[in-house]
C-alpha cells in the first residue's frame, strides 16, 4: 500500500545524538510534503520539548508527547491527554526506587525532580529547553501525572526495572481476572525511551497507540503509515504500522522487528530512510 504518513521518533532518529536537526533531515521532511505524504512526530518528551521542531519542519499534524499521553496541536494547545491513575504512582515509585533509579514526574507542562543536578537532569534541561521544578518530595504531585520516569546510568538496572514494573502491574491484571469483584486494577505502560530512562505512562500512552490514534485523526489506514525509531519503546509502533524502519544504532531487539534498517542517526539515517524506503517508489 502507498505510504500516506511517516511517524518518527525524535531523539536518536529525527535528531542526532547531540539533538541536532540536520539540513538533510529537514529537507527530507519537506520532500515528503511535496510528495503528498504527511509527517508526524512522537516522543517521550513533553510538548514544550518539541516546540523547537514545529517551525523548521512546518508541522501541521497532531504532535504526540509523552509517548501518546498527550496530543497537542502545532500551537501546543491540548487535543487530548491520558494521565496515570493516582493509585499506581506510589507502587510504581517504590519499585523504581528498589532498583536504585532516580525519579522524575511530569504533570501538564511541569517537570519535577528532587535533585537539581541529579543524573541526566542538566542534559534533559538542555534537550527540552526548560528547567525542572526542584521539590523536597513528591507529596501532592501524584495526581494528573502524565509520565513517571526512572533514571539511572546503570543500564542493566533500568532494563530489569522495566521488566519488574511490567510484571508488577501484570499481576494486578491477573488478580482482577481471578476475582472479578475486586476493584478494577491500575495499569501502566512501561518502556525505555533511552537506555537510561524508563518511562511509565498511562496504558494507552505508548507509541503503538499513537499509530492507531493518528490513523483515526487523519483518516489514514495503519497499513499506509510508516514508522521510524531506535529504542525499545518504538517496537509497539512498528507492530501497528504498515512499514517500519529501525535506525542503524538500534539494538538487535529493535532491528529484528522492523521491516527495514537504515543508517545511524550520526550518518543521516533518517534522511536516507526517507529516500530509500518512503520516496523510492515515487521517483
Amino acid at each position: 500500500m502507498p505510504i500516506k504518513l511517516l511517524l518518527a521518533d525524535v531523539d536518536g532518529t529525527l535528531l542526532t545524538h547531540e539533538k541536532v536537526l540536520t539540513e538533510r533531515a529537514r529537507a527530507a521532511v519537506a520532500q515528503l510534503g511535496v510528495a503528498g505524504i504527511q509527517f508526524a512526530i512522537t516522543s517521550g518528551r513533553p510538548p514544550r520539548g518539541m516546540q523547537m521542531l514545529i517551525e523548521p519542519l512546518a508541522l501541521a499534524t497532531p504532535i504526540a508527547a509523552f509517548n501518546g499521553g498527550m496530543f497537542v496541536r502545532p500551537d501546543l494547545s491540548v487535543l487530548e491527554q491520558r494521565v496515570l491513575q493516582t493509585d499506581v504512582i506510589e507502587p510504581a515509585m517504590q519499585t523504581i526506587k528498589a532498583y536504585g533509579l532516580d525519579i522524575w514526574i511530569y504533570r501538564g507542562t511541569d517537570w519535577f525532580v528532587r535533585e537539581r543536578h541529579g543524573p541526566h537532569v542538566d542534559r534533559e534541561e538542555w534537550t527540552v529547553k526548560f528547567p525542572p521544578t526542584v521539590v523536597a518530595d513528591f507529596k501532592g504531585l501524584t495526581n494528573d501525572v502524565a509520565k513517571l520516569v526512572g533514571v539511572s546510568d546503570d543500564l542493566e538496572a533500568v532494563c530489569r526495572c522495566e521488566s519488574a514494573v511490567r510484571q508488577q502491574f501484570a499481576e494486578k491484571v491477573h488478580a482482577r481476572q481471578s476475582n472479578p469483584l475486586r476493584e478494577s486494577p491500575s495499569l501502566v505502560s512501561a518502556a525505555r525511551s533511552q537506555p537510561y530512562y524508563l518511562d511509565v505512562t498511562h496504558p494507552d500512552a505508548n507509541k503503538g497507540f499513537v499509530v492507531l490514534r493518528l490513523s483515526q485523526m487523519l483518516g489514514i489506514p495503519p497499513d499506509q503509515i510508516a514508522t521510524i525509531g531506535d529504542m525499545p519503546n518504538d517496537i509497539s509502533m512498528f507492530a501497528q504500522s504498515g512499514n517500519s524502519i529501525a535506525m542503524g544504532q538500534a539494538s538487535e531487539e529493535v532491528k529484528k522487528v522492523a521491516t527495514y534498517t537504515t543508517k545511524s542517526s550520526e550518518e543521516e539515517g533518517f534522511a536516507n530512510a526517507v529516500r530509500h524506503y518512503i520516496l523510492s517508489d515515487l521517483q
